[in-house]
């Protein structure tokens, strides 16, 4: 079993017919999950233009899963904020974009998934460490961040505004409880 005939990939041969030895994909078959009908989906593009929209419809939870993703992946360079001023930006790299600059809150969504599915500049490609959805995920979660950082208080309903102009009760310190020493 150690020592068992075999071609070296990509080697001719004259067992089959056509001369090469490694075998063409039967004819109408799709390896498994390489089924991509949704361009959208998949490229953040349609017919090479990025899309300005989300290819599925955007909850709470995705939004919160799109907020851990971020956390993990994007906030090391981009800060929790998207300023570009993360932890290793801090440290000497090179510095990172800001999600609140007018060109990225007027750039399209897909945008942001096409940047992070292929890299751009100095970001590397994250399409093989995020999945798509959830790279949707964080580009929603990237919208919510420009809308924090931007909003103005015309854009909270009226009847909310009332609950912004209260001064909630700022809660005490818990006091650590003293620990005997050891024996």
């Amino acid at each position: 079993m150690h020592n068992q005939p075999r071609y070296k990939p990509l080697a001719a041969t004259d067992f089959f017919g056509d001369g090469r030895s490694a075998r063409p994909v039967v004819e109408g078959t799709v390896p498994r999950g390489y089924l991509r009908i949704d361009q959208a989906h998949y490229t953040g593009k349609v017919d090479n233009q990025e899309v300005d929209y989300f290819p599925f419809e955007i909850t709470r939870a995705d939004l919160e899963r799109g907020q851990q993703r971020y956390n993990i992946n994007c906030s090391p360079c981009h800060s929790r904020i998207g300023d570009g001023n993360g932890m290793v930006v801090r440290r000497g790299f090179r510095q990172a974009a800001s999600y609140h600059t007018d060109k990225l809150i007027k750039a399209p969504v897909g945008h942001f998934f096409d940047v992070m599915t292929n890299g751009f500049g100095a970001m590397p490609s994250y399409g093989s460490r995020i999945e798509p959805d959830d790279r949707w995920r964080v580009a929603a979660y990237i919208r919510v961040l420009q809308l924090s950082q931007n909003a103005a208080l015309e854009n909270v309903p009226a009847d909310m505004r009332n609950e912004l102009d209260k001064n909630p009760e700022t809660p005490k310190a818990v006091q650590p409880v003293p620990q005997e020493p050891a024996r």
